[in-house]
């Protein structure tokens, strides 16, 4: 575990995610500085947590303004939307700038073999939503690409999506070497699936949800693993409109 600084003493937020089976949960938490401190947590989701992923992504400041009871953290260099053209569940060309321009957009990096965090996330994004009224339901666009592209195909995740999150996310699967290098312009770090002695397949990926703002289709927003479908409903209202949580 360690800190990435840059030069005005800001912290980076990462978190990175080990993904095998047949283990218990174990988390850890690093601090995030810059006024204020924010807590993110690392967890190894049924696995051993001794390796985590190296992050080679941009740094973000993040602002010291967040009260500890919210669960968003305001960037204060937001992240430009990552140039992405993938294949959704229809098995079409999805182009991620094009597709979301000017909609407010939440996106996350996972897999749909996760036994835990993944679904979690967008069960708790979907609950979210339905709080939302009708209108704000229809601009909100959520957006889930796969880190593990080899076996999550778009007939995959056409089945998947529904039942962990909602029928109207969009899922995109594509080139791994691409989808790598869009997580790590967004400062997530994710890696290559790889099969352990017992079996079991394990993936490592970043655990942040990125919010864009309709306004200016930047990344503005960021919030980690722990999030409850409730702290969603609250600041989604506010996301819809591009504003700050």
């Amino acid at each position: 575990m360690h800190h990435d600084v840059n030069s005005s003493g800001a912290a980076a937020a990462r978190q990175s995610r080990r993904h095998p089976a047949r283990h218990p949960r174990r988390s850890a938490v690093f601090a995030v500085a810059l006024a204020a401190v924010s807590a993110f947590t690392l967890s190894a989701c049924g696995g051993d947590s001794s390796g985590q992923a190296a992050g080679d992504g941009p740094v973000a400041e993040v602002s010291g303004g967040n009260s500890a009871d919210k669960a968003a953290t305001v960037l204060d260099q937001p992240f430009a939307k990552p140039d992405l053209v993938l294949t959704d569940t229809k098995g079409e060309k999805f182009d991620l700038r094009e597709r979301t321009k000017g909609k407010p957009t939440l996106v996350y990096f996972g897999y749909t073999h996760c036994p835990d965090v993944c679904p979690l996330t967008m069960s708790n994004i979907a609950l979210a939503k339905k709080e939302l009224p009708k209108a704000d339901q229809d601009k909100l666009q959520v957006v889930f690409v796969t880190t593990d592209p080899e076996r999550d195909t778009s007939a995959e995740l056409a089945k998947w999506l529904p039942g962990a999150g909602d029928p109207s996310f969009t899922g995109l699967t594509g080139d791994f070497a691409t989808i790598q290098a869009g997580a790590r312009k967004l400062g997530i770090s994710i890696e290559p699936s790889k099969k352990n002695k017992d079996g079991s397949i394990e993936s490592m990926h970043g655990t942040q949800v990125i919010a864009f703002s309709p306004k200016t289709d930047a990344g503005y927003v960021l919030y980690g693993e722990d999030t409850t479908w409730e702290q969603y409903a609250e600041d989604l209202p506010k996301l819809v409109k591009g504003e700050r949580p």
